[in-house]
């Protein structure tokens, strides 16, 4: 009977060790798992769903205000999320933007539509107006004739070269004072009259390979950069840049400039660092500003090399700043360049003839 009671004791005792142990095993179980679903939890509530996201885009969680809907073989917008602020629908076959593409999203700050089928006809006309932080919109290599009308003053980047465009109408960039940047290049302009008057804080303009055969008038006094290759001009107006008191690169290469058409100094202007002049029909170097730096007159006619377009007097405090001057594709041979040259251009590590 005492050996009875002895093993009795032994087995409650081996039980409730069991028991106590699989209380812990189960309590470090239950502590892991809700610091899992904690952590879950916090993770769900500042991730944006993927919910709201169209099927044929992508919206990483990384990136959460950003919606990727390029290369798709789209033909129509989807529909897109109020959270985004940068959407990228280029390389499809959209052919229409409609007034409420982005009631939605009236936050955007990106908007990519390049490389599309879109026609001036087919875009509403208030579509982006409703976008007051609009900041950089891209609309090149579409089928448009005009600029999109009711553009946000928020507007910083326009994109719309590799289009139809032909005439710009007085006031088609009306109201787009914090423009820096302007694209038209690859189009059919012919004629820009004033349109360039609303642009009060403008820095890059480019209007190369284009119909235009006169310079652009009424530039704004904030330009630094204007590119004008591949055009039809044969004339620069005299004191045409020293009305762009910021002008620093100035290209007009492919043209059909002449000697005479170029008044006695047009590039006299002391901030204008970079000049191309290349591929027209000039005969002489024409005078520039001591502080030009890189100098582009390959492919004219030039037959000779004068000091005076460079520095009108050569001394100590009196040369050209020029780096790189490229004359080949001239006329004009090596032993054309006179024996004081170097003083003049003493600052020149390449003078290509």
């Amino acid at each position: 009977m005492k050996w009875i009671l002895i093993l009795i004791t032994v087995s409650l005792w081996e039980i409730s060790q069991c028991q106590y142990e699989e209380d812990t095993l189960w309590w470090l179980s239950y502590m892991q798992n809700q610091f899992y679903n904690y952590d879950s939890f916090y993770e769900e509530d500042r991730t944006p769903s993927s919910q709201d996201c169209p099927l044929e885009c992508d919206c990483p969680p990384s990136f959460p205000t950003a919606m990727y809907c390029d290369s798709r073989n789209l033909k129509h917008l989807p529909y897109v999320p109020s959270r985004m602020k940068y959407v990228y629908f280029q390389n499809n076959q959209i052919s229409s933007v409609q007034d409420d593409a982005f009631e939605n999203a009236t936050g955007l700050m990106w908007v990519v539509l390049n490389d599309n089928q879109i026609g001036s006809e087919k875009i509403g006309g208030k579509v982006f107006s409703k976008l007051k932080n609009l900041e950089r919109l891209y609309l090149d290599s579409n089928n448009l004739s005009r600029v999109p009308s009711s553009l946000p003053r928020s507007l910083r980047e326009l994109h719309l070269s590799s289009n139809l465009l032909g005439r710009l109408p007085s006031n088609a960039l009306e109201g787009l004072e914090n423009l820096t940047a302007l694209h038209l290049h690859d189009n059919q302009i012919q004629d820009v009259g004033g349109v360039f008057k609303w642009l009060k804080s403008l820095v890059i303009l480019d209007l190369s390979n284009n119909n235009l055969r006169k310079v652009p008038d009424g530039l704004p006094t904030s330009l630094q950069q204007i590119y004008l290759e591949f055009n039809h001009l044969s004339t620069i107006p005299d004191e045409y840049f020293r009305a762009l008191p910021n002008i620093q690169y100035v290209r007009l290469s492919h043209n059909q400039l002449t000697n005479d058409g170029i008044p006695s100094n047009p590039f006299n202007t002391t901030s204008l660092l970079e000049l191309d002049l290349s591929y027209n029909n000039l005969q002489r170097i024409p005078p520039v500003n001591t502080n030009l730096e890189h100098f582009y007159l390959q492919g004219n006619q030039i037959t000779e090399f004068s000091i005076g377009s460079f520095c009108k007097s050569v001394d100590i405090i009196n040369f050209s700043r020029i780096q790189v001057l490229r004359l080949d594709g001239n006329i004009i041979q090596q032993n054309d360049i006179p024996p004081d040259t170097p003083l003049c251009l003493r600052q020149a590590s390449l003078i290509d003839i």
